[in-house]
C-alpha cells in the first residue's frame, strides 16, 4: 500500500516516530583509543572526574589532554595544587608530544593554586563559605583571562580537603561546573582514591555532581601489574564500559582491550 506523504509542517515526533538524537559537540582528548570509545571525545563543556590511586597515570592523561588541545589551537589551563608548575613542565618535557613553545606562546598555561591561596589571604586550613566563593571567582577570572577551552585541576581532592563539608563541596562543584560550562570549557578534575572498589572520590559527593568519571586502576595479570582505564559514566554520549590496558609511552598514552564489555548510553 502506498504511504501518503507527510502533511506540511509535520515532524517525525508528531508522526509518532522518534526524532534523530542530537549529537553534542566533542572535545577530542587526543588519545586515539579514548576518543574512539567516547564516539569522538568528551562532550564539550563536560566536567569529568579522573579517579585513581597513586601511580595509575592520572596526571599524565590530564597533561596529554591539555597538550593535544593546545596543539589544536584551544587554550589550555592546568591548575596545580600538589606539585609546582616548574616540576610538572620538567616532567612533561620527557614526552615527545610536548613542545615548550606551547607554554611560551600562551597556548598552555600552568597556575600554582597555593600561590592563589596566598594572594587571597587564605590562612586557615578550612575555607569559609565566603572564601569558597572568592576562590570560585578567582578560578573563573583565570579561565576568562586565559581564554581556556580546556582545564585540569590537580587535584580536586586537595581542594576538598580545605572545604570538608559535603554540602559545601556539592555547592562548590555545582557552581564550578556552571562557570566552566558557560565558558565552553571542558575540564578534568583529578580525584585521588585508595584501591577501594566502588568509590571514586574522597567524600562520595564529587562523583555524583560531575558529568563523567574515568577510572584508572592497577590490575594483576600473570604476575604483572597493568594500568587499566574504564569509563564509569559520561553524560551526553554512549560509551564502552569495558576495561582497557593503558601504557604511558614517550609518544603518549596507548590503549588496548583488557576485558570485554558492552556499550552503554550516557549516564
Amino acid at each position: 500500500m502506498e504511504v501518503p506523504p507527510a502533511s506540511p509542517g509535520s515532524t517525525p515526533a508528531a508522526d509518532g516516530l522518534l526524532a534523530p538524537a542530537t549529537v553534542l559537540e566533542r572535545c577530542a582528548t587526543g588519545v586515539e583509543g579514548l576518543d574512539s570509545i567516547l564516539e569522538g571525545g568528551i562532550p564539550r563543556g563536560n566536567m569529568v572526574l579522573v579517579a585513581g590511586s597513586v601511580g595509575t597515570g592520572k596526571t599524565t592523561l590530564c597533561l596529554e589532554f591539555l597538550v593535544r588541545g593546545a596543539e589544536r589551537g584551544e587554550r589550555s589551563l592546568f591548575l596545580s595544587v600538589t606539585e609546582a608548575s616548574r616540576k610538572l613542565i620538567q616532567n612533561l618535557s620527557t614526552f615527545e608530544f610536548f613542545h615548550t613553545d606551547l607554554v611560551e606562546n600562551g597556548s598552555l598555561t600552568f597556575v600554582d593554586l597555593p600561590q592563589i591561596y596566598d594572594r587571597l589571604g587564605f590562612g586557615r586550613e578550612e575555607l569559609t563559605s565566603e572564601e569558597i566563593g572568592i576562590l570560585l571567582r578567582a578560578i573563573r577570572d583565570i579561565v576568562r583571562s586565559v581564554g581556556a577551552r580546556r582545564l585540569v585541576l590537580d587535584s580536586l581532592t586537595s581542594v576538598c580537603y580545605r572545604i570538608r563539608r559535603d554540602e559545601q563541596i556539592r555547592d562548590f562543584m555545582l557552581r564550578l561546573g556552571q562557570e566552566l560550562n558557560e565558558a565552553g570549557c571542558t575540564s578534568l578534575l583529578v580525584s585521588e582514591i585508595g584501591p577501594v572498589p566502588g568509590r571514586y572520590s574522597l567524600h562520595g559527593v564529587e562523583e555524583a555532581i560531575v558529568d563523567g568519571v574515568i577510572l584508572l586502576s592497577n590490575a594483576r595479570r600473570m604476575g604483572d601489574i597493568l594500568r587499566v582505564l574504564q569509563i564509569v559514566k559520561m553524560r551526553g554520549t554512549s560509551h564502552s564500559h569495558a576495561q582497557f590496558v593503558i601504557e604511558l609511552t614517550p609518544i603518549g598514552l596507548l590503549m588496548a582491550p583488557h576485558l570485554k564489555g558492552g556499550r552503554e548510553g550516557g549516564t
